[in-house]
């Protein structure tokens, strides 16, 4: 059977990759340290578990409409107004079967065969990804580890061309946990909207900031900018709720109703049980997502001094997210490794540490930890590492 092409040209993820390799071992009896999911070590919080329950139990079992429904996506528009000081209207948004296929729905109801998006590298794995399903072409445009991983505005301008539609600004980010300014957003915003560049704003990490940072949004910056936006975000981060499914998309009217039309023929809409829930999550005591937070940036403290201080490693210090992305070339080198996926992979099966190689990530260098699991798993991990090391040392 011969497959078509837009599934032959699709790269396999990074991070289930070596998940799998990690659920192999654990199940060989190995006492393995996972540190490549991206997601939240939290149960969904137990108010949002209680209004699922009570949509249940109440009937809410049934289609809804394809954009979501109407009281999820009015307290959209209300988290909006409230935390970002942005008025949408409704029919300004979309929800969706997570943020991945908000982004994926986007690619498709905006791009023509050929079309660009520059996508800042180190970039999620799923961005290129699904600009080619879209059969559009992913630009990857190297941010320096200098610049904590930022494209500048020159680095933007030098790489817009005639057939470039869009940019990806995910602030913070995955895998590099960098956030942007409000100043960087502005004179990248400028480069934009003098070259009429559509601004994809993944904001899925917004509420993990750490320290005296706060998240700005693109559409913040000014009017013109907000009609040039179209925002990705969802409860899967910010919520513990990963396997819920809930994301959704904000921007041009037109174009989210096109997106809404195209959701209607795959999806027929997001489950609607979750739909309830994400209710409750954004309409509810946000406490638990204030705990979290701060359990995150005590082991982002902990964790990035453990692993500066070994021998060979690098480590910009994130300012968000749940993730360290330490440059590890060095060692992997001193090592006598000719690659950091295979220094990745020896590490996975001697000391059972399983983490996910920059490669796919668009960094060749580096790797990604996630931090979102308990302190004594993270000083375990940081351990094993530096054992690792110093054993192959050379």
């Amino acid at each position: 059977m011969e497959l078509a092409k837009r599934v032959q040209s699709l790269t396999p993820s990074s991070t289930l990759a070596i998940t799998a390799m990690a659920n192999t071992l654990k199940a060989e009896g190995h006492d393995v340290i996972a540190l490549g999911a991206g997601e939240p070590d939290f149960n969904t919080p137990e108010h949002i578990l209680d209004a699922a329950e009570k949509a249940m139990r109440e009937g809410q079992t049934n289609y809804t409409p394809s954009g979501g429904i109407p009281a999820l996506k009015e307290a959209i528009v209300q988290k909006y107004q409230q935390d970002n000081q942005l008025t949408y209207d409704p029919k300004q948004v979309i929800v969706t079967t997570g943020a991945k296929h908000a982004l994926y729905t986007l690619f498709q109801a905006l791009l023509n065969p050929g079309d660009e998006v520059i996508v800042p590298a180190p970039y999620w794995v799923s961005y290129p990804e699904q600009i080619k399903l879209a059969e559009g072409t992913p630009v990857i445009v190297k941010a320096s580890e200098d610049n904590d991983f930022k494209l500048t505005p020159k680095q933007i301008e030098e790489t817009i061309t005639d057939r470039t539609r869009a940019i990806i600004i995910n602030s913070p980010s995955n895998p590099t946990g960098m956030l942007y300014s409000k100043e960087e957003l502005q004179a990248i915003g400028e480069v934009c909207l003098r070259r009429n560049i559509m601004i994809i704003s993944d904001e899925i990490y917004e509420k993990l900031i750490y320290g005296d940072e706060s998240h700005t949004s693109m559409a913040q910056i000014s009017d013109e900018l907000k009609n040039q936006t179209i925002i990705i975000n969802g409860v899967s981060k910010s919520h513990a709720m990963t396997g819920w499914r809930i994301g959704y998309a904000i921007g041009d009217e037109k174009l989210i109703k096109a997106m809404t039309n195209l959701a209607s023929h795959s999806t027929s809409n997001p489950t609607t049980i979750a739909q309830y829930a994400a209710l409750s999550a954004y309409t509810s005591s946000q406490d638990a997502v204030e705990e979290m937070k701060k359990a995150f940036s005590h082991r982002l403290e902990k964790l990035y001094e453990w692993i500066s201080e070994i021998p060979g490693v690098k480590c910009v210090k994130p300012k968000g997210a749940f993730y360290l992305f330490p440059n590890v070339q060095e060692a992997a080198k001193s090592n006598g490794f000719d690659n950091v996926d295979d220094w990745v992979k020896a590490l996975l099966e001697e000391e059972k540490v399983a983490l996910v190689p920059g490669s796919g990530f668009g960094a060749e260098e580096n790797i990604r930890l996630s931090y979102a699991t308990s302190l004594d798993q993270l000083e375990e991990a940081a351990i094993r590492i530096r054992r690792f090391i110093e054993k192959h040392q050379s």
